[in-house]
C-alpha cells in the first residue's frame, strides 16, 4: 500500500509541475522580434512617436497616429519599470511573411502593464502590425497561480473527480499488473489508464466545457500555458471499469489467480 501511495503522489504532481516557465517561453520567442518589440514600446515610453512612424504597416498608419500613439504613451508611469518579461507569444509562418505577436508584462512601482506588439516580417523588412496596452491588478503569475483558496463548489467538485479518477485508474492498474494468467497484460495495463469523456474547468473564470468524443491518458490532468489559467479535466476511467468487468469473469470462470498473501513479519 505504501508503494502504491507513494506511485499515486508521484503520478499527481507530475501533472502539476512543469518546465520553468520563462525557460519555456524562451524557447519559442524569437530573439530579434522580441528585441524589436522592447525597443518599440520604450520609444513610445519616451514618446518618440517620430521613430516610431516609419516603422509603422501601412495597414495601420493615418493621420491620426500620433494621437493614437500619445494614449498608449498615457498608460506608462514616469517611473523606470522594475521588471520586463515576455509572457505570450504567437508566430505564424507563412509562404511570403511571418507575423510574430509578442506579449510583455512590465512591472512598476504602481501598476501593471501588459503591452502586446504585433509585428510583420517580410523580405527581412519588419513592420508594426499592432500595438495594445492593458493594465492589470498583478502578474498573470499570481492571477493565474494553483490555488485552492475562493472557488466555487463546481471548480471543488471538478478537483476531486479528477484526483478520485486518477486514484482509481491507478489502483486498478497496479491490481492488473500483480493478476495471475492473465492474456496481454501490457495491452490492459495500457487500456487501464484510458479515459473518455472530457469534463473540465477553467480554474479562473469558473467555465466549464464537455466533450464526449475525447479520449486520453491518464484519466484526468491539470494544464495551463506558462503564462495563462489553469484547466482541471476528467474523464470516465472506462478502462478500468472493463478490467474490473474483465477480472470478475476470470474469477467466475476460475480462471483467476490472485498473488499470495504476505504473513505477519
Amino acid at each position: 500500500m505504501r508503494r502504491l501511495n507513494c506511485l499515486v503522489a508521484i503520478l499527481f504532481a507530475a501533472l502539476l509541475v512543469g518546465c520553468n516557465r520563462e525557460n519555456l517561453i524562451k524557447k519559442f520567442t524569437p530573439p530579434e522580434d522580441e528585441s524589436n518589440a522592447r525597443n518599440y514600446v520604450d520609444l513610445v515610453r519616451q514618446r518618440k512617436f517620430d521613430q516610431v512612424e516609419p516603422h509603422l504597416d501601412a495597414s495601420i498608419a493615418d493621420a491620426n497616429i500620433g494621437d493614437t500613439l500619445a494614449k498608449i504613451a498615457a498608460f506608462f508611469p514616469a517611473e523606470n519599470p522594475e521588471s520586463i518579461k515576455v509572457v505570450g507569444v504567437n508566430v505564424s509562418q507563412g509562404q511570403e511573411l511571418t507575423t510574430t505577436s509578442i506579449t510583455l508584462e512590465y512591472q512598476f512601482p504602481s501598476k501593471w502593464l501588459l503591452v502586446n506588439v504585433v509585428t510583420q516580417r517580410k523580405d527581412d523588412v519588419s513592420t508594426i502590425l499592432g500595438l495594445h496596452v492593458n493594465t492589470t491588478p498583478d502578474s498573470l503569475e499570481n492571477l493565474y497561480r494553483f490555488t485552492l483558496v475562493g472557488k466555487s463548489a463546481v471548480q471543488y467538485l471538478i478537483l476531486t473527480l479528477a484526483v478520485c479518477s486518477l486514484l482509481f485508474s491507478v489502483y486498478v492498474l497496479v491490481m492488473c499488473i500483480r493478476t495471475r494468467a492473465l492474456k496481454r497484460k501490457w495491452l490492459w495495463a495500457l487500456f487501464v489508464l484510458v479515459g473518455i469523456g472530457r469534463l473540465a474547468i477553467n480554474r479562473t473564470t469558473g467555465q466549464c466545457t464537455f466533450s464526449l468524443l475525447s479520449i486520453r491518458i491518464p484519466c484526468a490532468h491539470a494544464i495551463a500555458d506558462p503564462y495563462g489559467p489553469w484547466t482541471v479535466a476528467v474523464y470516465l476511467p472506462l478502462g478500468a471499469i472493463l478490467f474490473l468487468n474483465h477480472r470478475w469473469k476470470m474469477r467466475l470462470a476460475g480462471e483467476l489467480i490472485d498473488p499470495p498473501t504476505r504473513g505477519p513479519i
